[in-house]
């Protein structure tokens, strides 16, 4: 490379020869989100294989005046972990160092951790980790951490920002900031656990955390419930959260979904004849021997309202793999029918029966042929709505979405971040004085805007 790119030298004297990919078949696989949807040519993909080695690049890339885009496993579905043109990405995935403090339930983890590494190496101690994704086994921490992402147990244990109790971050001009390890109980100084996560790497490259873990709960009884609508969802999920302390799952499922799940996976509907809205609940205690309890309790429940068309519970693993599965093979299936639009939000509880028939009418009238699929985490009021149809690069779904939402008195994110797709919506949607206070920071911190330019902010 010698002569051809000071900056690629540079940066080749950095991480090593091996670890600075510019061939265009190298690069492939991290220029493309996972939808399909988002994609764009590197200058070089960069993979640094220690903090330190992140920080160095960033003092390189910004003495060079090139922008850059971090990527942890490029399962994000905004676009904002894959390059718009140009960029260098800096890959993380050779940060997976993982130390467990059995003693104490907590962790320090490498950026590049997935999500099913840490769950593996925390988990024989007798821990596990607050926030759990279907993606787990590629998504990894740093990335986790920059979008704030939520998943499936928020209503128990909170998302990303929930677990942490220090984080580290280079900046764009290299400086490392931040605490790992860090103390419990720490105010000094301005809080950058809260300024890092969901800043979709804008404010500085995050390459270590410290979490806090949660005691691994290894008794699950998951129940199914048909209803005949999201209004009857809301009032049964109301319910189990003022009864059930030992709640950790409330997912929702229509109709529409759970008949192009099965169909791609194999197998058949839960329920015959198909309820229009289904329901996962999922109970833990410590315990797997003693279920009758938890079995007891989550089956009285399910059964009783009078809003339940029907029921079914599972305490054995492969029949709550069976009935997880309805909601988590949502992802798979639809991308197996096409590129989607996915746009994940959050109203207030008491607007999604609202909602429901009124995004679906929004999307009828300005894209009479396309297909809404949604399904979400009722118990937070997070819904995912994916438009398959219109042409990927067409944000005029995306906005019709987005702007009921806000009219609506929702979040246009609720878990995924803002990235390329909802910039514009974000603009639409923040008070000036707020927007402009985030641009103010975002300055502040990365003065040449070389930090994933176009995401959150036009470039």
């Amino acid at each position: 490379m010698s002569g051809a790119d000071p900056l690629l030298d540079a940066l080749v004297d950095i991480v090593g020869a091996g670890h600075v990919l510019v061939d265009a078949e190298l690069r492939a696989g991290y220029e493309t989100d996972w939808t399909g949807r988002f994609h764009g040519a590197a200058r070089a993909v960069v993979r640094p294989g220690t903090p330190a080695q992140v920080a160095a690049v960033l003092a390189a890339c910004a003495e060079a005046g090139a922008p850059v885009v971090p990527q942890g496993g490029n399962t994000g579905l905004v676009g904002g972990g894959v390059p718009r043109g140009g960029e260098v990405l800096i890959s993380l995935r050779r940060l997976d160092a993982i130390t467990v403090d059995a003693d104490q339930g907590e962790a320090i983890v490498g950026a590049g951790t997935t999500l099913e590494a840490l769950q593996l190496a925390v988990r024989p101690d007798g821990w596990d980790v607050g926030v759990d994704l279907s993606s787990r086994g590629s998504c990894t921490v740093g990335g986790m951490v920059a979008t704030n992402a939520g998943g499936e147990h928020v209503i128990r244990y909170g998302g990303m920002l929930d677990q942490l109790i220090g984080v580290e971050a280079a900046l764009a001009d290299g400086s490392l900031v931040g605490r790992v390890p860090a103390l419990r109980k720490d105010n000094t100084g301005y809080h950058w656990e809260g300024l890092l996560a969901g800043s979709e790497g804008t404010l500085g490259v995050i390459t270590r955390v410290h979490l806090r873990l949660i005691p691994l709960l290894t008794g699950r009884v998951v129940a199914l419930v048909a209803l005949d609508d999201l209004a009857d969802a809301v009032s049964v999920c109301a319910r189990l959260r003022r009864a059930l302390e030992s709640l950790v799952a409330l997912e929702l499922c229509f109709a529409d979904g759970i008949a192009l799940v099965a169909d791609h996976l194999g197998i058949p509907e839960p329920f015959t004849p198909s309820a229009p809205v289904v329901v996962l609940a999922e109970c833990a205690h410590r315990d797997a021997g003693d279920l009758d309890g938890l079995v007891e309790q989550l089956g009285a429940l399910v059964d009783g309202p009078p809003e339940v068309r029907d029921s079914a519970v599972a305490t054995d693993e492969r029949t709550r793999a069976r009935f997880w599965s309805y909601r988590e093979g949502y992802a798979e299936a639809i991308n197996a029918v096409g590129i989607p639009h996915k746009l994940d939000v959050t109203l207030p509880i008491d607007r999604l029966a609202d909602f429901e028939p009124a995004v679906r009418a929004r999307v009828a009238a300005i894209a009479p042929d396309a297909r809404v699929i949604m399904f979400g985490h009722v118990g937070d009021g997070n819904l995912h709505v994916n438009v398959l149809g219109p042409p990927p690069g067409d944000p005029t779904v995306d906005d019709a979405v987005l702007d009921l939402v806000t009219e609506m008195g929702g979040s246009i994110s609720a878990e995924h971040g803002i990235g390329v797709a909802k910039r514009d919506a974000l603009a639409r949607s923040t008070p000036p004085g707020e927007l402009a206070a985030m641009q103010s920071l975002k300055r502040a911190l990365d003065p040449g805007e070389i930090l994933n330019p176009g995401v959150l902010f036009p470039a």
